[in-house]
């Protein structure tokens, strides 16, 4: 209870809050975490969109008749397209990033399930990825750990891993720049 507390504190936990009431209302906890994380790509894909959700300069109606179409066009519907045009209506889109992590650590807490991101220099193995998620699992005591991949040349080699609030940076970038540091302290 202590953590969902601490998921939920603010104004997007609170509005996360809700919707995840009603999406476990109407068992549909699943669809409506998809359908955020749809719009959430939405936002990602295009630069003009992200602009849009966040811009103060549109009427909340213009932002409510846009998103209608755009959430029809990407196939989002139910409690999830009324939330998202609900919270534009409230002038709260600014926040949608917001609730929308809120909703998917309440979502995750309610499964037992961790998220983490690990970035690498190049693609993984697929027994690399397997060891990978196993530590993982072990690190949160057994929890099902979802593991978002993704390549990064520029951390030359290693790896980085964000698991909840920690992070780990054993990466050949970071290990460089800190001999670098210490070469200047010396020199």
């Amino acid at each position: 209870m202590a953590q969902q507390e601490a998921i939920i504190s603010g104004m997007a936990g609170r509005y996360a809050s809700a919707l995840f009431a009603l999406a476990q209302e109407q068992r549909a906890t699943d669809q409506v975490g998809a359908d955020l994380d749809t719009f959430a790509r939405l936002i990602d894909e295009s630069p003009d969109f992200a602009r849009f959700v966040r811009s103060p300069v549109f009427t909340a109606e213009s932002q409510v008749k846009a998103l209608t179409a755009i959430l029809e066009g990407a196939g989002i519907r139910g409690p999830a397209a009324n939330f998202i045009k609900l919270v534009a209506s409230k002038r709260r889109l600014f926040a949608i990033r917001d609730m929308i992590g809120a909703y998917r650590a309440l979502n995750d807490a309610a499964k037992g399930v961790a998220r983490a991101e690990v970035t690498v220099a190049e693609p993984l193995a697929e027994h690399h990825r397997g060891a990978l998620e196993d530590a993982l699992k072990e690190v949160t005591g057994g929890k099902s750990v979802n593991v978002a991949f993704k390549a990064d040349p520029s951390i030359i080699g290693g790896l980085i891993v964000r698991l909840g609030s920690r992070m780990v940076d054993a990466s050949l970038k970071t290990k460089l720049n800190a001999i670098r540091m210490l070469m200047k302290e010396a020199g």
